[in-house]
């Protein structure tokens, strides 16, 4: 079990960095595009449409 959950922690590790570094590979430009772009969907009378999985 500990040499399991250590590989466990690692990959986890692993998977957080790597989502990190996609998310800081954005402007600051393309930040505010995208929130604005989900803003203008949430106030539609129908709602959001759901986020592909």
């Amino acid at each position: 079990m500990g040499l399991a959950g250590l590989a466990g922690v690692a990959a986890t590790g692993a998977i957080i960095a790597r989502q990190e570094r996609q998310r800081r590979a954005y402007t600051p430009d393309e930040i505010r595009s995208r929130l604005h772009e989900r803003v203008a969907e949430a106030a539609k009378p129908d709602g959001p449409a759901p986020r592909p999985e």
